[in-house]
């Protein structure tokens, strides 16, 4: 099996300002380097990006943004383009959350044209997917995925798949205290292996898919010890730089 490298990507949302999110970096890098084997990427909100990058230039950790738009620049009120994350220095991005796919219309047509452009930005792109609790109830688990992960990657050139990194998020876990139990997570996570195998089987075992959805230092440990399993993106938890550093130890131990 190759050897894939943990990530952990701490999503603080609409949370922290500039120093907040200074105090927060004081707090965890320190221990950044004591980490282990494992890549880390913090994504502040937009006002906080600059902030975040000038104190993680000599620090083990990349930034990342909450979304960005596939044009680079035009009429779009409120957006932000991949040259303006890249001139701040930012190294990766958060594509269709659930939050922005429920709250804003984001929509697969719209992914499909952001996850290249991200890529042929040099950025890396955590593309979010998964089930709500009607879906999973109903046992369309596997249609909403298949749904989601071909569409959103259509447009992504075979050699570019490993490249991307996929975060299993099922609605129903994010901010609930509710957590997939580890072979709700590791089926749902196989499966989506799965569907990048059906494109390209070595794509598949290089491929990055991460676990998301009320992880903490509780049960990090556990689901990051799954074998489909490369690390987590972290919501609620990400916010302590002590919690967050905890799950980081767990996805590089």
């Amino acid at each position: 099996m190759p050897d894939r490298r943990p990530l952990v990507a701490a999503n603080w949302k609409m949370n922290k300002t500039n120093a907040e999110a200074r105090e927060f970096m004081d707090a965890f890098l320190p221990a950044a380097g004591e980490l282990g084997d494992v890549d880390v990427v913090v994504c502040p909100p937009y006002t906080a990006l600059q902030t975040v990058v000038e104190l993680t230039r000599e620090a083990p950790v990349r930034v990342g943004a909450q979304n960005m738009h596939a044009e680079d620049a035009g009429a779009f009120t409120g957006e932000i383009s991949a040259p303006m994350l890249l001139e701040l220095g930012v190294e990766a991005v958060i594509l269709g959350h659930s939050e922005r796919r429920q709250h804003y219309a984001e929509s697969d047509a719209a992914l499909v044209r952001k996850v290249p452009r991200a890529l042929e930005a040099g950025l890396v792109p955590i593309l979010c997917v998964g089930e709500t609790e009607e879906e999973r109830e109903a046992e369309e688990t596997e249609r909403k995925l298949r749904q989601q992960v071909q569409a959103d990657l259509a447009a992504v050139d075979v050699g570019q798949l490993a490249d991307v990194v996929i975060a299993y998020e099922p609605i129903w876990a994010i901010g609930t205290g509710k957590t997939a139990t580890p072979d709700q997570a590791q089926a749902a996570i196989g499966f989506v292996r799965a569907l990048v195998g059906d494109r390209d089987a070595g794509a598949a075992q290089a491929v990055r898919i991460l676990y998301g959805g009320s992880v903490d230092p509780s049960n990090a440990a556990e689901l990051l010890g799954l074998p489909d399993i490369d690390g987590a993106l972290v919501g609620g938890a990400s916010l302590h730089a002590d919690r967050f550093l905890a799950i980081a130890a767990a996805a590089g131990a």
